[in-house]
C-alpha cells in the first residue's frame, strides 16, 4: 500500500472535521493508527495498532451520537420558542384591538358627558316649564338617565385601567423572555466550550 501524502490527510480533515470538538485530533489519530497498522512488522503490534483504531473509531461514534442529540435539542427548543414568539405575537394583537375598542369606549364616555351637559341645560329651562308636575317627572327620569350613564363612564375607565395594566404586564413578559434566551444561548457556549476544553485536557 503506498504511503498517504500530507495534502491528502489534509484534505480528509477539513472533510471529516465537525464543529472543532476535537473530532480532527481523533481523525488525524485513526490515520496514524492505520498507517502504523498497514506497516506493522509483526501480528502483535498489528493487533495493537488494530485494537486503537477500533477505539478512535469508537470515540468518533460518540462523538458523533452527541452532537446529533444536540442538534436534535436545539431544534425543539428553536420550534417552542417559534411558538412562544407566536403566542406573544397574538397576544400583543389582542391587545391593540382591546386598547382600540377602550378608545371607542373613552369617545362614547365623552359624547355622553356632553349629552348630560345638554340635559342640564334643558332641565334648567324644564324649570320654568307652567307644568310642575310633568316638568319633576322629565327632571327624575333625567336623573336616572344621567346616573346610568356615569356608570356607564365608570364602567369605561375601569376596563381602559385594566388593559392598560394587561398591556404593561405582557410588555414585561417579552422582555423577560427576551432576556431568558439571550442567557440560554450564553450558558449553552460556555457549555460546549467548557466541554471542548475538558475532553482537549483528557487527551492530553
Amino acid at each position: 500500500m503506498g504511503a498517504v501524502t500530507d495534502d491528502e490527510v489534509i484534505r480528509k480533515r477539513l472533510l471529516i472535521d465537525g464543529d472543532g470538538a476535537g473530532d480532527d485530533r481523533r481523525i488525524n489519530l485513526l490515520v496514524k493508527s492505520f498507517i502504523k497498522w498497514c506497516n506493522s512488522g509483526s501480528q502483535e503490534e498489528g493487533y495493537s495498532q488494530y485494537q486503537r483504531m477500533l477505539s478512535t473509531l469508537s470515540q468518533c461514534e460518540f462523538s458523533m451520537g452527541k452532537t446529533l442529540l444536540v442538534y436534535d435539542m436545539n431544534l425543539r427548543e428553536m420550534e417552542n420558542y417559534e411558538k412562544i414568539y407566536k403566542d406573544i405575537e397574538n397576544s400583543i394583537a389582542a391587545a391593540h384591538e382591546k386598547i382600540s375598542e377602550c378608545k371607542k369606549q373613552i369617545l362614547q364616555a365623552k359624547r355622553i358627558r356632553k349629552n348630560r351637559q345638554e340635559y342640564d341645560a334643558l332641565a334648567k329651562v324644564i324649570q320654568h316649564h307652567p307644568d310642575r308636575h310633568e316638568t319633576l317627572k322629565q327632571l327624575e327620569a333625567l336623573g336616572k338617565e344621567l346616573q346610568n350613564l356615569s356608570h356607564i363612564k365608570e364602567n369605561v375607565e375601569d376596563k381602559l385601567e385594566l388593559r392598560r395594566k394587561q398591556f404593561h404586564v405582557l410588555l414585561s413578559t417579552i422582555h423577560e423572555l427576551q432576556q431568558t434566551l439571550e442567557n440560554d444561548e450564553k450558558l449553552s457556549e460556555a457549555e460546549e466550550s467548557q466541554e471542548t476544553q475538558m475532553e482537549t485536557e483528557a487527551k492530553q
